[in-house]
């Protein structure tokens, strides 16, 4: 019996450029809500950022943010329930090896805030304006006071000319995974690690859990479940390590 389904956005909720999760996917929430069966976004995403695009449940369900490195429980702003930060002395040679290459920009996340290093002003429109993020301009990643959990590389041309080379430098101590066209994401946690961590709480056995998502950064997570969905749209890669597909979210979620 499904518990808790866990569910990626972009890519997976959000798909085609959307900038809202569809009606139907509360309507389920709801639902299920009412069955005994929890949902929880699953996201590369700041916490206000997941709040805003879930308003209409948002105090009812626990987040998992900064691909699992912090966890939200439910309420209004919910508690940190768990949370695993990159050891200093890494996490500012991280965002330095990142701003040493002159096409790349950095996204740096504490627990409730995203901190820039801005090489243009384009990165601070994408952060603070289009994903609604609590922002903080920085002259460098030394001077964030306070614990990193997550960092992400802008790659404005794609990911592609950059993935290898971190992944030799950072791949044998951290999480490099590609998020997305533009974004590559260094973590200590990935979502698999916040996934369990929330079941513990929870209560909840992983074989309870069914999950969503669409790319690199979400395989932890649908390897470590009962019931794992990747969406036709995720790379070739990915469908070869997971054979159930779904097109849209919510047209699972109503056969539970």
């Amino acid at each position: 019996m499904i518990k808790l389904i866990a569910s990626d956005i972009d890519g997976t909720l959000l798909q085609n450029g959307a900038t809202e999760i569809p009606r139907e996917v509360f309507e389920e929430i709801d639902r299920l809500e009412k069955k005994g069966i929890l949902f929880c976004p699953a996201s590369g995403r700041q916490y206000r950022s997941m709040r805003r695009l879930f308003a209409p449940v948002a105090d009812r369900v626990p987040f998992l943010c900064e691909n699992g490195a912090v966890i939200f429980g439910p309420g209004s702003p919910g508690p940190v329930v768990g949370k695993l930060p990159i050891p200093r002395p890494d996490a500012d040679a991280i965002c330095n090896d990142i701003l040493a290459r002159e096409q790349l920009d950095v996204l740096i996340s504490g627990e409730r805030t995203s901190y820039l290093c801005p090489k243009t002003d384009a990165i601070v429109r994408l952060i603070r304006d289009g994903l609604g993020n609590s922002t903080q301009i920085v002259p460098r990643p030394e001077y964030i006071p306070e614990d990193i959990v997550k960092i992400a590389a802008y790659c404005p041309e794609g990911t592609a000319p950059y993935e290898q080379e971190f992944q030799e430098r950072w791949g044998g101590k951290y999480h490099v995974a590609v998020a997305g066209e533009v974004w590559l994401d260094f973590t200590l946690a990935d979502k698999g690690m916040g996934l369990k961590k929330m079941c513990g709480i929870l209560g909840v056995d992983l074989t309870e859990v069914m999950a969503f998502g669409d790319n690199f950064n979400d395989l932890s997570m649908l390897q470590s479940v009962g019931r794992p969905y990747l969406m036709e749209n995720a790379a070739d890669a990915l469908k070869a390590l997971i054979p159930t597909r779904c097109v849209h979210v919510a047209d699972v979620l109503r056969t539970l």
